[in-house]
């Protein structure tokens, strides 16, 4: 962070928000949905967006694991929401539970595929194993198709297609352990079970890739993975169609009319899939043409939305979106933990005030910057400052 920043560093948390442990904001309570199997029925969609009005500010944010994040919750309807959720069936039967339940898959299963019946077992066999205390952050990502797809994305135990079959993998080895879906559920647990025994989690803390850097994987770890996939891109799939939202939120009037057209299943490239082959109408939020611009753009919730951010962001990068050299990516953080993309990015502007950003290039949001303290002002008359120097 700049030496001229205004405030001591931010709060790093521990843990994620969920639905029976949620985290306060500058909006109010954030309430995150762990969706089974990542999607909602067009019913369970419209509700949700319902209660996002009632509950709360009507924001609906898509998180980087495929969940979706109810914005300003208030306090005095807070019980009224978990009730309502539970009757949709998207709550759990208690707060540990949940945060076992941490599961990410790709969106494009189908009934019965590896995927679908790997999740489903793994699904109920946390959610049964009440012995296993895992760190807040720590989570599983089921991967079982062609190639697999969230190599991206954070998870600390990776069910995904090796070269010749199904492997389990910890995060950051480069081999796994040969597995069907029939065994897959239990060996992921086992695993699990593993990194407790060999330390991961200090004081409640750590995640897998931090202990294989230290340690390698077990030693039964052998099968080769498979070579990733690049992320999907907007338009039809086998399974309906991909659209964007605008910096992964989306007003819940917008949700409530997308579940108009069929079943919305949650990803994690701030990506929604539409079971449907309609032609959708534009909506605020929704970004449907591969070449707009704000598919360049990475931006946090910013103040006043966030405690931990110095400034507005999101304003300022749309503003700079059409700015953005082709092919590059600019992240816009409020303050330096850039949850938002905690990657590098080639362009990043880390708010250092109320109205300042550090810029960064090639680099995180918490990287040494190269220009400190602009001016948003400055920004938005002169956007070829990102680029100035690189």
């Amino acid at each position: 962070m700049s030496k001229n920043a205004v405030s001591a560093d931010p709060k790093v948390y521990d843990w994620c928000p969920g639905a029976l442990r949620p985290m306060m904001s500058g909006d109010g309570l954030v309430v995150r949905i762990r969706a089974p199997l990542g999607r909602l029925s067009p019913p369970q969609a419209r509700e949700v967006a319902k209660l996002s009005q009632s509950c709360g500010n009507g924001l609906i944010d898509l998180s980087a694991r495929g969940n979706l994040q109810l914005r300003g919750i208030r306090e005095d309807r807070y019980e009224t929401l978990i009730a309502a959720l539970g009757e949709l069936g998207l709550v759990d039967a208690d707060p540990d539970a949940e945060a076992r339940r941490n599961i990410l898959l790709t969106p494009f299963w189908a009934e019965d595929d590896d995927t679908h019946a790997v999740a489903t077992d793994l699904n109920r066999s946390l959610t049964l194993v009440s012995d296993l205390i895992l760190p807040g952050k720590f989570g599983f990502a089921v991967d079982c198709g062609p190639a697999p797809l969230l190599c991206g994305s954070a998870a600390d135990i990776r069910i995904e297609q090796g070269k010749e079959g199904l492997i389990l993998r910890a995060d950051g080895a480069e081999t796994g352990l040969s597995i069907t879906r029939n065994s897959a559920a239990e060996e992921a647990i086992a695993l699990a079970r593993w990194f407790l025994d060999q330390g991961g989690a200090p004081e409640g803390r750590g995640r897998m890739q931090t202990l294989i850097a230290r340690r390698g994987p077990p030693v039964s770890h052998v099968a080769t993975r498979a070579i990733s996939a690049e992320q999907p891109s907007l338009g039809p799939c086998a399974t309906g169609q991909l659209i964007a939202l605008e910096f992964g939120q989306i007003p819940s009037d917008s949700f409530a009319a997308l579940a108009g057209y069929g079943a919305l299943r949650l990803t994690p490239w701030r990506m929604l899939l539409i079971e449907t082959t309609k032609d959708l109408a534009p909506m605020p939020g929704l970004i449907l043409e591969a070449t707009d611009p704000r598919l360049q753009v990475v931006a946090c919730t910013g103040a006043p939305g966030c405690l931990q951010a110095h400034a507005a962001t999101r304003d300022l990068a749309r503003h700079l979106a059409p700015h953005v050299p082709k092919g590059a990516q600019l992240h816009v953080s409020g303050c330096s933990k850039g949850c938002a993309q905690p990657t590098p990015a080639d362009l990043v502007l880390t708010a250092s005030g109320a109205e300042t950003f550090d810029l960064i290039h090639h680099g995180k949001a918490s990287d040494q910057p190269l220009r400190e303290t602009l001016s948003a002002a400055a920004l938005r008359a002169n956007p070829a400052i990102l680029t100035e120097g690189s």
